[in-house]
């Protein structure tokens, strides 16, 4: 018969930093943080925008950035320029 792991008990494990033992102090360790990744040049100074929508509204974004050779998020520009546009705000996106 095979013995049930406690969950609870085994995400407590996992959440636990570990300990390292090194040869010459024999003291425990923290490890170090993981460094964080640089941000893409890109993306310095930009905000993120995200909505939830139906998958079918992505699926069809995704055909229409192929079939005129460009990106979803020049797209996603435009749209958000012509709203400006339209609702009498600067097209700043």
């Amino acid at each position: 018969m095979i013995k049930k792991t406690n969950l609870a008990d085994s995400l407590k494990k996992a959440s636990e930093p570990e300990k390292v033992i090194t040869a010459k102090t024999s003291q425990p360790e923290q490890p170090q943080p993981e460094a964080k990744s640089e941000v893409p040049p890109s993306r310095v100074g930009k905000k993120a925008i995200a909505g939830h929508f139906d998958p079918a509204v992505g699926k069809q974004l995704r055909q229409l950035a192929l079939d005129n050779d460009t990106t979803v998020q020049a797209l996603l520009e435009e749209a958000l320029n012509d709203l400006f546009l339209k609702y009498g705000k600067s097209p700043i996106a």
